[in-house]
């Protein structure tokens, strides 16, 4: 008799929870609506109405002369370089601390049994190893790289410079977070037959591990490089150059059809990338 009961006990529990978690979510989103001050209304009262409108038809018609878009070349050129190089920052930060933070290569898995085991001391030093790695790309990604862009112009000064190292540390932990999950899903049948040979572990990297994950590295670099191209926007809006340094001094004078050139300008650029993304894609 007991033993039936069960199975009806538990379908009680399953049965409350989706209303309690219903509940739960109702009361957190009636709370985040009325701390986060949302009001949709502002947009189509007389005062929000007006300055929208003056926004948009200052926008109209956008700056095409020559002389302004030879002008934004240079800026152009040097969000793209800002982006790319802020990525290859990223990537030569995110790799191998995403490696050290790879639980089944730095600390467990079949590939460490052998050599931790009976050696505490061993063990200690790899998981002091593992831990740092991890808490140091906590650290890169849990500050944005806006706040990163404002420490470094403070410390190197105006200029792409700022921007190309705020995108590489912010960035970078981004990056080594998601390639430890990567690297954290592989399946170990292939490493185990070529431990077997008695292959060493860099041997069994490249090898064994890389092939395997090396498509999902490359998808999500290329996506965060089309995310940098987008943030070193941003970034200039702090004095990093690009394309955001030229969009903040056009905000500051009003001159809203530059802004719409601008963005256009931007938004070539993104599916520029996205285009250049798709096609190593399909090559891998």
């Amino acid at each position: 008799m007991r033993s039936q009961g069960l199975p009806s006990i538990n379908r009680q529990h399953r049965s409350v929870f989706p209303y309690l978690f219903g509940l739960f979510f109702f009361l957190a989103f009636l709370d985040g609506w009325k701390r986060a001050a949302i009001h949709p209304l502002v947009f189509f009262e007389p005062e929000g109405r007006e300055h929208l409108w003056k926004f948009v038809r200052g926008m109209f018609p956008p700056e095409l002369s020559m002389d302004f878009l030879s002008l934004m070349l240079r800026p152009t050129l040097e969000t793209i370089q800002i982006s790319a190089m802020g990525t290859v920052i990223a990537v030569t930060i995110g790799f191998p601390l995403g490696v050290l933070a790879t639980r089944t290569f730095s600390v467990g898995g079949v590939l460490n049994e052998a050599e931790i085991k009976g050696s505490s001391s061993r063990l200690a030093i790899r998981l002091l190893i593992y831990s740092t790695a991890r808490g140091m790309l906590s650290l890169f990604r849990s500050i944005p790289e806006f706040v990163w862009a404002f420490m470094f112009v403070r410390a190197v000064g105006l200029g792409p410079f700022p921007g190309v190292l705020a995108i590489g540390v912010a960035y970078g932990g981004m990056l080594g977070k998601v390639y430890s999950e990567i690297f954290e899903g592989v399946n170990e049948r292939p490493l185990e037959a070529l431990q077997s040979t008695g292959a060493n572990k860099l041997q069994i990297f490249f090898y064994g591990w890389l092939p395997q994950v090396l498509p999902n590295v490359v998808s999500y670099t290329l996506y965060r490089w089309e995310c940098a191209v987008r943030a070193s926007a941003i970034l200039g809006l702090v004095g990093a150059g690009g394309l955001g340094q030229q969009i903040e001094i056009s905000m500051r004078m009003f001159n809203f059809h530059e802004v719409l050139t601008l963005l256009g300008i931007l938004f070539l650029l993104v599916a520029v990338v996205d285009i250049i993304s798709a096609k190593v894609r399909t090559i891998l």
